[in-house]
């Protein structure tokens, strides 16, 4: 066995099997770090973390918007789900779910079939929580 033989062993057998890590996840999800700050329109075809400060929109069409408990966004928000634990100005569009958690503010008007808002949430505006019509009269 040469030395080249030994260190490839060796990385074979220390390596990890193969698993879904933070890592993986994280390139899954588009993520706005906590020292960041966006002005502008922002659009993404996966998932989207902010925990940092965004002026503008924010569109994910059919994926899910996370605003973390540190993060301060003034823009109007547009997707299939939101989850939110930070500051939120703006309106809001979840074609899905919308859950306010108890750090979570939101000054705008919301509109989502689902809405889940945990006690300490802070909601200001309209509030439209109610299916929409045509879905419903075709049975979904």
């Amino acid at each position: 066995m040469t030395s080249a033989d030994t260190v490839r062993e060796r990385s074979q057998t220390t390596s990890p099997p193969a698993t879904r890590s933070e890592a993986d996840e994280r390139r899954e999800t588009a993520w706005i770090g906590q020292g960041v700050v966006v002005e502008g329109r922002i659009t993404s075809s996966q998932d989207l973390r902010i925990d940092g400060t965004v002026e503008g929109s924010i569109e994910v069409g059919d994926h899910m918007l996370i605003v973390g408990a540190r993060a301060a966004v003034k823009a109007n928000l547009v997707a299939k789900s939101i989850v939110i634990s930070g500051t939120v100005i703006g309106n809001i569009t979840a074609t899905e779910r919308l859950e306010l958690q108890a750090t979570g503010s939101v000054e705008g008007d919301i509109s989502s079939p689902r809405l889940v808002m945990v006690e300490g949430a802070i909601a200001k505006g309209m509030v439209d929580a109610s299916r929409n019509r045509t879905k419903a009269a075709q049975g979904g």
